[in-house]
């Protein structure tokens, strides 16, 4: 019988691990744009710098100046005086960066703190060519997503200069490259405190309600949080030659396998205690039985 029952557990390991090769993808990429160019042949290639470098407790420079929305000059001093979310885009994008910022217009709204006492967000680009016009149809853009339920004058969309961007993009370990009129850049957002600490970054385009509640009240207690970058380090790998992530077939397959195994050694074990258990307890019973008799 137990024999049985460890045929049966090692067809369902090895079933979950076909599972695991099956349906997860080949390869996974990153979100970066590209000029159509690059895909030629002969065409250069994105530096190998381009990424991010997470700097957690690192400070941007607050005495940076840009321009908001509406042309007017602004000290980053002057927008973060609370916990901030920060977002480096360019606002002419039409792939990732659009999601991004729709991404957190969706999220906004279905957060409890009140938006300007208790946080503010900001939008920067990090393309220099990019004038306050351009940020304002952005901001109307995202303002028409949120519906009116986000107070106007919390979320400030800016422009500025090569030399600022920079600096404000080196700080938080933002590393990008102009790819003809597009760029390749990481999809990241951070959250600064009221000192221009960066507390945490975000990863992606979705955001949940839940974890930007948690990072804004780690920036308001100038409290480091951690990042979901650790699990996405562990099962991807970043390929120097296509700029992407790719799917890390061997890894997650090692991981499943080491899963089955400590699972079938505590089947053996926890099976083996539990049929000492069996047969002692027969035993005794048999010894009562005979002594009644």
């Amino acid at each position: 019988m137990e024999l049985r029952l460890i045929i049966r557990f090692l067809r369902r390991a090895a079933l979950l691990g076909a599972v695991v090769l099956l349906l997860l993808p080949a390869a996974v990429r990153a979100h970066s744009e590209e000029d159509a160019s690059a895909h030629h042949e002969g065409a250069p290639q994105a530096d190998a710098n381009v990424g991010l470098d997470e700097r957690l407790g690192a400070k941007i420079p607050l005495d940076l100046v840009f321009k908001d929305e509406d042309g007017r000059q602004r000290r980053l001093q002057e927008l973060i005086t609370g916990p901030t979310i920060i977002l480096p885009v360019y606002y002419s994008c039409t792939n990732v960066c659009n999601y991004l910022q729709e991404g957190l217009a969706r999220a906004l709204p279905e957060i409890k703190l009140e938006p300007g006492r208790e946080y503010r967000v900001i939008s920067v680009s990090f393309d220099e060519r990019e004038n306050p016009q351009r940020a304002l149809k952005s901001k109307h853009l995202y303002q028409t997503v949120m519906k009116g339920k986000f107070p106007q004058g919390n979320w400030t969309f800016l422009t500025g200069d090569a030399a600022s961007i920079r600096r404000l993009t080196d700080a938080a370990g933002f590393h990008f490259q102009r790819k003809g009129n597009d760029f390749v850049h990481p999809v990241v957002s951070f959250v600064v405190a009221r000192d221009g600490m960066i507390v945490r970054y975000l990863y992606g385009t979705q955001f949940l309600p839940k974890d930007l509640t948690l990072a804004l009240m780690e920036a308001r207690q100038g409290r480091i949080g951690t990042t979901i970058s650790k699990m996405v380090s562990y099962c991807f790998s970043f390929d120097p030659n296509s700029k992407s992530y790719e799917f890390n077939i061997l890894r997650v397959s090692a991981t499943a396998i080491i899963v089955c195994v400590v699972g079938f050694i505590i089947f053996l074990v926890v099976g083996g205690k539990n049929g000492k258990n069996g047969s002692n307890a027969s035993n005794s019973n048999d010894k009562g039985n005979d002594n009644d008799a």
